[in-house]
């Protein structure tokens, strides 16, 4: 099963897009049964994020390796790295970077871990869990945090990313308060936010937040995007 994916649509939370294959622009993405599968939020993110060419970017629990193929789209050049803790989503990355003629590297392992020099990336990104431990929230240990959770990948990311480079992520609008209390103790400053919703009659499901390190107070608040808009992609 191979499909051009267009853009944002109704299936924000309900398991991704999918297994087989995706279209993602020139690149193809191959996607497995138990890693966790493509969704609207990443498609998002992957669209918002500030992309230079020739940039060291990391992604933070990359699963699939789908947002360094979106990134490489936008951008040429890209220097694309990896963190994953799941031995099988590892490797699917891996694959996914091989079979589209890219360039990078795949580290396994948590991302409190990861071993690459303080401030070695222009751009961190990540598509975290989004609910804490034990919350009794639905979607499975995938969708449950570990560790030291939103504080403990803000630490990871600010560790990584350059002074005046970026981190940007999605999450739910729910733990937004939660999200900006861990970017700024974390010494990342949230420079751009925007929501998503499905329409302008619902609340919004996403928002997505761009923080620079070591960066001056101001925040930028874009308009909601609502998931009928057609992508660029």
């Amino acid at each position: 099963m191979k499909k051009e994916v267009q853009g944002c649509c109704a299936s924000f939370f309900q398991g991704g897009m999918d297994v087989g294959r995706e279209q993602l622009g020139p690149y193809a993405l191959e996607q497995e049964e138990g890693v966790f599968s493509l969704g609207m939020d990443a498609l998002a993110l992957g669209e918002f994020v500030t992309l230079r060419p020739k940039w060291k970017v990391c992604d933070l629990g990359t699963g699939s390796g789908a947002l360094l193929l979106m990134m490489a789209r936008r951008a040429d050049g890209l220097d694309l790295y990896g963190v994953e803790r799941d031995e099988a989503a590892a490797r699917l990355a891996r694959r996914n970077l091989d079979g589209n003629g890219l360039e990078g590297v795949i580290w396994q392992g948590d991302w409190q871990d990861a071993p690459f020099e303080p401030g070695s990336f222009q751009l961190v990104v990540s598509n975290p869990p989004y609910f804490p431990r034990r919350s009794g929230a639905w979607g499975g240990d995938s969708r449950m945090e570990s560790g030291d959770g939103l504080e403990g990948l803000c630490r990871c990311a600010a560790r990584l990313v350059k002074n005046g480079g970026r981190f940007a992520l999605c999450h739910r609008p729910d733990r937004l308060t939660d999200l900006m209390i861990a970017l700024r103790s974390c010494g990342l400053e949230p420079k751009r936010m925007q929501m998503i919703a499905h329409t302008p009659a619902h609340s919004p499901a996403v928002v997505l937040v761009e923080a620079v390190r070591q960066g001056k107070p101001g925040l930028a608040v874009l308009p909601t995007r609502f998931v009928q808009e057609r992508s660029t992609l």
